[in-house]
């Protein structure tokens, strides 16, 4: 999560709520302890929902 390119659409949450939420400014951020992505198949779809790219997927 590019916290310097958020706009706080929220679109990561929705889509991810298992691994993303807002922060109390309004922009996304990663839960604790899920920063790996903790398995969810939403994750690349919550890549793809950002409209701004903020979200990126790290394989490896």
């Amino acid at each position: 999560m590019d916290t310097d390119v958020c706009i706080g659409a929220g679109q990561c949450a929705l889509t991810a709520p298992g691994v993303f939420t807002q922060d109390e400014d309004g922009f996304g951020a990663v839960l604790p302890g899920r920063e790996d992505g903790g398995g969810s198949p939403l994750l690349r779809e919550a890549a793809r929902a950002c409209p701004v790219s903020a979200v990126r997927l790290e394989e490896g």
